[in-house]
């Protein structure tokens, strides 16, 4: 177990380098509690060190900006609450070796695991220890190179395309022999350090994969594992892109099964990591992924914040053909889809099909922004699912029936437990007016 001072140095290096800066934080958060004033000498942090206990309102002042819940701080108290905050893997050097793949604690369970990521990277840019070389390999003589890196990124990218066109059916498996594939490289080869890194980076993304492809399959238990494992090897490959893109993806999975506080936490530990990459799109699309998972809270404010922030990243981000390649997806038609979900999800009809409307119109000549549904047959069989349930809230029957056989026609042939769960939410919904002929004609087709 960690001691208290190794924590709070590690909080120091991390939230400006001072013990001041840290402090001035806690005291941002003391008066925006309504606890009052709060004094910043870093002779207060030298003596939370030397063994006294901060009181309870600079706890939770402390806890706020972490990320930590109030509960954890009545309930585990000092210095337990902190230890769960910062994880011992973030107090020590990391290595891009199997070990990283080793690292799950028996027992332990995804909540809290989820919940050691979250509050470990909210906040905090990369600025994990520098990754030292990996040891020689004792069952096999062979070395890999940067090379063997390179094919296992493009193998990762052709499932990502893959699971676009035709669904997570098959893709899951997939993913699966992926990872175990590079598990074994990084246990019996030799490798340096560049490629060992890019190889546990690599890991990392095929269990993000694995665990995407797993709840769009209707296995959203399995995919919880899949993603915390992917967010802890990512952790320890120092792999920003992959980290955040992985939290954003766990973040879809948790706003979608009844738990947006937890998607929430995840998309701001993701934030300062997609920082790191320097992409404008990745940041995009991380306050449009916030936006959805305000609005499935139901808080309009915060939700409208991030719509706002999500187009105005986009405004600065660049072509799409000099991005990261894991946003080869992200465009601006992607962003006011996520936009009408959430405007749907908050009760505004009107809203969400201006920006149904504006997805499809939204393209310029330098950047192709466009909404490409024939690229990504499953996300725009569900978008058009929930723009026909716009439609079906202003009583527009016609209109609605009319893109209901639009989202069918994109899910002939795609495997995907989330689109046919969407179709079916429609149809029942259309079930409600089937006294127009046009209704029950739909309801006929599809049945």
């Amino acid at each position: 177990m960690s001691d208290v001072g190794a924590l709070l140095d590690y909080l120091v290096k991390h939230h400006g380098g001072k013990a001041e800066a840290l402090l001035k934080r806690v005291e941002e958060r003391h008066q925006r509690l309504g606890f009052g004033n709060f004094a910043t000498n870093k002779q207060k942090l030298h003596r939370w060190k030397k063994g006294t206990t901060p009181d309870r309102e600079a706890q939770l002042a402390l806890a706020h900006l972490l990320n930590v819940p109030r509960r954890d701080v009545l309930e585990l108290g000092w210095p337990a609450w902190l230890e769960r905050a910062v994880p011992d893997v973030l107090l020590a050097p990391h290595r891009a070796t199997p070990t990283a793949l080793k690292a799950r604690k028996a027992g332990e369970t995804v909540e809290r695991r989820r919940f050691m990521i979250t509050t470990a990277a909210s906040g905090m840019a990369i600025a994990l220890a520098p990754l030292t070389p990996a040891p020689a390999a004792r069952t096999w003589t062979g070395r890999v190179g940067n090379s063997v890196a390179t094919l296992h990124e493009e193998r990762l990218e052709a499932l990502r395309h893959l699971d676009d066109k035709f669904g997570s059916g098959h893709v899951y498996n997939a993913a699966v022999g992926e990872f175990d594939m590079i598990a074994g490289a990084l246990r019996t080869a030799t490798y340096n350090e560049s490629t060992g890194q890019r190889l546990l980076a690599a890991a990392a993304d095929a269990q993000r994969a694995a665990g995407w492809t797993a709840y769009d399959s209707g296995h959203p238990d399995r995919a919880e594992e899949h993603f915390a494992d992917a967010a802890e090897d990512a952790v320890a490959a120092h792999a920003p892109e992959v980290l955040a893109n992985t939290l954003a993806f766990w973040a879809i999975k948790c706003y979608s099964t009844g738990d947006p506080r937890a998607a929430v936490s995840l998309v701001a530990a993701a934030h300062a990591h997609g920082q790191a990459t320097g992409s404008a799109r990745m940041l995009a699309m991380l306050h449009a992924r916030a936006c959805r998972a305000y609005a499935k809270a139901g808080d309009l404010r915060a939700s409208d914040r991030e719509a706002n922030a999500a187009l105005d990243a986009y405004s600065r981000a660049a072509p799409l053909d000099e991005d990261l390649p894991s946003m080869y997806w992200v465009n601006l038609g992607e962003i006011h889809q996520l936009l009408g979900s959430s405007a749907l999800n908050l009760g505004h009809p009107t809203r969400a099909l201006l920006h149904f409307q504006q997805a499809a119109t939204a393209g310029r000549a330098e950047i192709y922004d466009d909404y490409d549904g024939d690229s990504f047959p499953r996300g725009a069989a569900i978008y058009e699912a929930r723009a026909a349930e716009a439609y079906l809230e202003l009583n527009d029957v016609e209109q609605a029936v009319a893109v209901a056989h639009q989202a069918v026609d994109h899910m002939g042939g795609v495997n995907s437990a989330r689109g046919s769960t969407a179709l079916a939410d429609l149809r029942k919904k259309l079930r409600q007016h089937a006294g127009a002929r046009e209704v029950r004609t739909f309801l006929e087709f599809t049945a």
